[in-house]
């Protein structure tokens, strides 16, 4: 084409030599006798967007230059153009001549500039990863260069991402409506995804090739023990998996394996074969371990901590471990006391046959002190909040221990994203102190439900309000109302639900998690008020059931959020139908309530006072809580068993006045998705034993249900531990395993507690119960099947969950898993057996949404009959609301 071009341009000149006048536009030129001129101007023509004395620059020819013509100056200034990529045509043509004076004309065509890009074949999100990728620019000019890149580098980002056939193609056309502007149509053909059929290695002695398939990630073959895997071929996954290898090789002693070569062989369209050839090398071990520099501890000290000793495999993972990323490590060992300059470098001094010496150099520095702590994101929360549960204080030796405690601490308030909380370590080694800037970020945590349902012919509706970072002193800082006070890390619920006539109830509770603000010493209130009118439902009137319509109850599931880790009196209650049957019928007249009514009423007060030990160590707690319940009972013979003693129409009024202790640890890392940590708890709950004080005879049958049990007395024991342990290299794979076990205790056995008893089945939600009981989930069981009729004695039960997250953002955490578990409940003492379980296992998802809470889905198979009966086992749905321990 150059050559063409060229060819033109010296006919061009040669036409000019068949007519020889004295007029300066008619000249001659003779190739055979070259003649020399002098450029008196340069016209460039045909430009557009290009500055024209760049371009007379790059040619090379300049106003004043000595030419001849025709000769290779012309000829070189062509070939600049051209080369340069920006023109589709490049003419230099003489326009006239003066003497010795020549005027030439650059007359050039600008390649066509881009106007519109049109992908087809591809999602947007996959056109959005082409775009950041591909710079294809509006009114940028379209070169064979960016077309062929653009070409190249779309193959590429589909061919990462497992698509190894696919096909693009670029067509150009003309766009009418701008000049010299064409549109780019990118035609993408992604194909099928290409899978791994098979991973073969070769030269593997010492390894099996199991052992080595395991090590890649990413890169697995079409097999049964690769279920749960992907078998899609990532090209940059497999690199990576390559490396996974040799790091697999150096593990086992072998740090000098290599991949000498591999291959990716195509089958068919669909699917490669991998052939990976490794040399092993020898095994190598570790030899002697000296330490030089240490003056704080000794060598055997840190030996120990090290954990390595001679002729164990070499492992240089396990070596850097243990010396820089353990929090069991030589590493923290020295951070705890605050060498935050310590520096630790293991220096090879001998390899000797399969032995390797190391050296153990130490730069111990001095003790670092904190200068300042600083608090940065918080823009709701009040600073003393987030301060007060800080474990470094200005002054003190730095300590990583006391900030990853600090950060455990933040996380359970829940003011706070988990994962986005950061202590930034700012170091100052000029003058030996260090910085720490708590770099957070708050997240909603209040809560609204406004909700109804309808069922079993009745509409129910709840109001409920949940205020978790509440602020008392600021009530009446009219500045302060935005739009309530907050900032002070308070707990405020107050909640309604009715389904009119039938059942009411009104609860509200408070809780200072700081009582004075000096000590993490909480203080918690709560009241509850509710009427159950029977009489409301035609259904009641013809048979009774010891399980009333499930809605709000002051000893539901609900336990509200404690520094304290453990479950406290109730503020929420879910309605929540129990799996009898109910016929709601429409005959009632909703009209005021009669003494003729079935009636009950609970008030109940609760008022709890909690602090932190320092003895075992400060995860210990101790919750103290005083309760009284008051219940009115009207008309309720033949609903409860302690009332069919013909001594009555089964009025009455009771109470039950208890104290409860709750001693417990928790190390729980985050209160929505834990990862890490323990929580157990051992609780006493128990009433004055009225019968050991009184000298009344209760087992006078005589004796009336409302003089008996006019004063409920009973002692209850809970036991409760939950471990939670990371089973997958980035932690985000946890198995969660507790245990649980209640026991109901009687001072006077003919005056058995008829409350406080545990009703064990189902989802464990909990709404109105009449009779105060404990509710407990076991799932692939109907609700409260495992229990009797009026509720258990005794309960035990185990749980294993594996849990993986979904999602961890503040807006919403989402998690999946899987559990199996097994538990029962008995009546007496003597039939109590810890082996006899009903066993289930299924799957759920949570979702914790800030203005809802924690709400999940259960499904759960329970194996083993009830009492011989499969209809309350098999197959079972449950849903979830609130946080369970």
């Amino acid at each position: 084409m150059r050559t063409i071009k060229l060819f033109i341009l010296l006919l061009l000149f040669s036409v000019k030599a068949f007519s020889q006048v004295a007029d300066s536009t008619n000249f001659s030129v003779y190739y055979s006798s070259p003649q020399q001129y002098t450029i008196a101007a340069i016209d460039i023509q045909g430009i557009r967007y290009l500055d024209t004395q760049v371009l007379t620059q790059i040619s090379g020819l300049n106003v004043g230059d000595q030419i001849e013509v025709p000769g290779e100056q012309i000829t070189n200034a062509i070939k600049k153009l051209w080369n340069h990529g920006l023109f589709s045509d490049v003419k230099i043509i003489a326009d006239k001549v003066v003497g010795d004076k020549i005027f030439l004309v650059m007359q050039l065509q600008e390649r066509p500039r881009l106007s519109e890009v049109n992908y087809h074949g591809i999602t947007k999100s996959e056109k959005d990863d082409i775009t950041k990728k591909v710079l294809l620019l509006k009114g940028s000019q379209v070169t064979d260069n960016m077309v062929n890149t653009a070409e190249r580098t779309i193959k590429n980002i589909f061919l990462d991402k497992g698509f190894l056939n696919t096909e693009v193609k670029i067509i150009q056309r003309d766009d009418t409506a701008q000049v010299n502007s064409v549109i780019l149509d990118i035609n993408v053909d992604k194909k099928e995804k290409v899978k791994v059929a098979e991973v073969t290695f070769h030269g593997n002695e010492n390894l099996k090739s199991q052992t080595l398939e395991h090590a890649m990630k990413k890169t697995k073959a079409k097999k049964l023990r690769n279920f749960f895997h992907s078998k899609k071929f990532l090209n940059d996954k497999y690199q990576e998996d390559k490396i996974n290898v040799i790091k697999k090789y150096n593990e086992k002693g072998y740090r000098d394996a290599v991949i000498v070569k591999d291959s990716i062989t195509k089958i068919d369209n669909e699917r490669v074969k991998v052939d990976v050839w490794v040399e092993e090398g020898d095994k190598y071990y570790f030899g002697d371990i000296k330490w030089v520099g240490n003056t704080i501890y000794p060598s055997e000290y840190l030996s120990s901590f090290l954990g390595i000793k001679k002729g164990d495999v070499f492992d240089q993972k396990l070596l850097d471990k243990r010396t820089k990323e353990d929090e069991d490590g030589v590493n923290s060992l020295y951070l705890d006391n605050g060498y935050l300059f310590f520096n630790l470098t293991p220096v090879e001094t001998r390899v000797e046959n399969d032995s390797i010496d190391l050296e153990m150099r130490i730069y111990e520095g001095k003790q670092a002190t904190i200068n300042k702590v600083l608090i940065t994101g918080n823009t709701k929360t009040h600073e003393h909040v987030a301060r007060r549960e800080l474990r470094t204080l200005p002054g003190d030796l730095f300590s990583k221990s006391n900030i990853m405690r600090s950060y455990r601490e933040l996380s359970q308030l829940g003011h706070f994203d988990p994962e986005a909380i950061n202590p930034d370590v700012i170091p100052h080694p000029e003058n030996g102190t260090v910085d720490i800037n708590y770099q957070l970020v708050e997240k909603a945590n209040d809560q609204i439900e406004l909700s109804g349902g309808w069922g079993a012919n009745m509409f129910v509706g709840t109001v409920g309000l949940k205020f978790s970072n509440f602020s008392v002193r600021n009530i009446f800082n009219k500045e302060a109302w935005r739009p309530l006070p907050t900032g002070d890390g308070q707990t405020l619920s107050v909640h309604f639900q009715t389904s009119g006539k039938f059942y009411k109830s009104y609860s509200l509770s408070f809780i200072e998690p700081w009582l004075g603000g000096k000590k993490p010493n909480s203080l918690s209130i709560s009241l509850s008020h509710q009427k159950v009118n029977y009489s409301a439902n035609s259904y009641y009137n013809s048979y009774s059931s010891p399980y009333g319509y499930s809605g709000y109850s002051p000893y539901g599931y609900g336990s509200y959020y404690s520094p304290y880790g453990y479950g406290g009196y109730s503020p929420y209650g879910y309605g929540y139908g129990s799996y009898y049957g109910y016929d709601y019928g429409s005959s009632y007249n909703y009209d005021n309530s009669t003494e003729d009514d079935q009636i009950q009423i609970t008030t109940a007060l609760a008022l709890g006072y909690g602090y932190r030990l320092s003895w075992p160590d400060d995860y210990f707690t101790m919750y103290h809580e005083v309760s009284y319940e008051h219940y009115k009972l009207q008309n309720m013979s033949g609903y409860y068993y302690f009332l069919n003693d013909n001594s009555g129409n089964g009025s009455g009024q009771f109470n039950n006045f208890s104290i409860k202790t709750v001693f417990g640890r928790n190390s729980v890392d985050n209160p929505l998705y834990s990862r890490h940590g323990s929580n157990f708890s051992l609780s006493l709950q128990l009433t004055p034993p009225y019968s050991l004080l009184n000298g009344k005879d209760y087992s006078d049958p005589k004796m009336s249900s409302e003089e008996r049990y006019k004063w409920i007395e009973f002692h209850k024991w809970m036991f409760k531990g939950a471990w939670y342990t990371p089973v997958s290299k980035n932690n985000n794979l946890v198995l969660h395993t507790k245990f649980e076990y209640g026991f109901l205790g009687y001072y006077d056995k003919n005056r058995r507690s008829p409350y406080e008893r545990f009703r064990v089945g189902g989802s464990g939600m909990s709404g109105y119960n009449l009779y105060g009981s404990e509710i407990v989930a076991l799932r692939g069981y109907k609700d409260y099947s495992l229990s009797n009729y009026y509720g258990s004695n005794i309960y035990n039960k185990l749980t294993m969950e594996l849990r993986y997250p979904v999602t961890l953002k503040p807006s919403a955490t989402i998690y999946v898993l899987s559990f199996l578990e097994a538990g029962n409940a008995w009546d007496e003492y003597k039939d109590y057996n810890p082996f006899n379980l009903h066993r289930s296992a299924g799957a759920g998802v949570r979702i914790f949404l800030p203005m809802f809470g924690l709400m999940g889905i259960d499904w759960g198979y329970g194996f083993d009959a009830v009492n011989g009966d499969m209809s309350n086992a098999g197959s079972q749905f449950h849903f979830v609301i609130g946080q369970q321990f």
